[in-house]
């Protein structure tokens, strides 16, 4: 009998985007010349705000602040961030970056949809808690450093994660098993994200489709 190694879909989420967006946020205050305390805040900030929001949400204690093995992997983010910077130049707008926010950013969708469809909440709240989960640590991050927060901007970003947490509850819902919809709803966010940036695609503003007075 061959035993299969079952692997939690949502630790392995959680690790990537842990990592991930630390890394992001911190080189983001490297760039604007943060101390080290402040690009430490600024990376843990990045990668802890949108999984605390969405434990507050479901009503139960963060898990940042009941697991020390989560302050490691961001703290490893953000060393990794500062290795990063010192190699390369605009380590920030760097490619590498950019695929690592990606990642961060599906992995994220897809432990928010975990935890919301563990927690029995409807169709509507998968998709808002996967939501917040992936782009509220970088909405916290962009305030911190002093400027608006992107997603509220016209960038194709929130919208990828809108879009992989309702493609994980249709998932799940037609009898796939977690690991599918993880690998579903990971799949769709990378792919939408990357696609967007390559093509750069942008969502239309009230002044481009002419609702506003000139």
């Amino acid at each position: 009998m061959v035993e299969v190694l079952y692997v939690d879909p949502f630790a392995v989420m959680n690790t990537v985007g842990l990592i991930a967006f630390a890394l992001v946020g911190a080189t983001k205050a490297i760039r604007e010349e943060f101390d080290l305390f402040g690009v430490t805040v600024v990376g843990l900030a990045t990668a802890f705000a949108g999984g605390m929001t969405r434990d507050l949400l479901v009503n139960r204690i963060p898990l940042a602040l009941s697991s020390p093995v989560e302050i490691g992997l961001g703290l490893l983010g953000v060393g990794l961030a500062i290795g990063v910077s010192a190699a390369l130049e605009t380590a920030d707008t760097h490619p590498l970056t950019l695929f690592s926010d990606a990642v961060g950013l599906a992995a994220f969708t897809t432990t928010g949809a975990i935890v919301a469809t563990q927690a029995d909440i409807p169709a509507f709240g998968v998709v808002a808690i996967a939501t917040i989960n992936a782009v509220g640590g970088g909405a916290v991050a962009d305030i911190l450093l002093d400027r608006s927060p992107f997603i509220l901007l016209d960038d194709f970003y929130a919208s990828c994660a809108v879009l992989g947490g309702s493609a994980y509850w249709v998932v799940v819902t037609v009898g796939g098993s977690d690991g599918t919809a993880a690998a579903v709803c990971a799949a769709t966010v990378v792919g939408t994200r990357v696609a967007a940036l390559i093509y750069g695609w942008v969502l239309p503003t009230a002044q481009r489709l002419g609702l506003t007075r000139e």
